[in-house]
């Protein structure tokens, strides 16, 4: 089992539902995010080319902030997911600083907080908050080793990119093109 997810950008309008349910499922304190839109602009006037990205953490195979964690509080979850004990965690804020997606935050409660798939959702065979209420469905989520999840068939027919290939992550979060 290997979660993944895959945003489809030529759907994507940018709307913001994902950050919302994210933060009312997960209780996420006003004024932070473990997802957020990202909205790039590409080329040269009168050629441009516009890409809105629903980003969070990547979940990444090769988790550099897994790694660095002098806690153990990061860590890998079944499928994949990377996840933080909040009570082992101590603040340090090296998996921040680790981070190629800036994908974690400092709690206000003194942990280090971040996307966790909707584990807690996950593991009662539901979807993802963010994925349960995008309108134009631009969001899949599953298991990559089931080539019949909706991840394993957006990526499958579709061209995708990851961000930060060059780090070495191996990252679980695709971007279809």
């Amino acid at each position: 089992m290997r979660y993944a997810m895959a945003i489809d950008t030529k759907k994507c309008v940018g709307c913001g539902d994902c950050v919302v349910a994210c933060q009312t499922e997960n209780n996420v304190p006003h004024g932070y995010c473990r997802d957020w839109i990202v909205e790039r602009v590409d080329g040269t006037y009168p050629s441009l080319s516009l890409e809105f990205r629903s980003e969070r953490c990547n979940h990444c195979d090769n988790s550099p902030c897994v790694r660095c964690c002098p806690t153990g509080a990061s860590h890998i979850e079944e499928g994949g997911i990377v996840s933080v004990t909040p009570h082992k965690c101590i603040g340090c804020g090296a998996c921040i600083q680790s981070c190629p997606y800036d994908a974690r935050y400092s709690h206000p409660d003194g942990y280090v907080d971040k996307c966790t798939f909707c584990l807690h959702r996950v593991q009662k065979g539901q979807k993802t908050a963010c994925v349960d209420v995008c309108p134009t469905k631009c969001l899949h989520f599953g298991d990559l080793d089931d080539p019949n999840s909706d991840v394993s068939l957006a990526i499958k027919d579709r061209s995708w990119k990851v961000l930060a290939p060059e780090a070495g992550t191996k990252p679980q979060l695709y971007f279809l093109t």
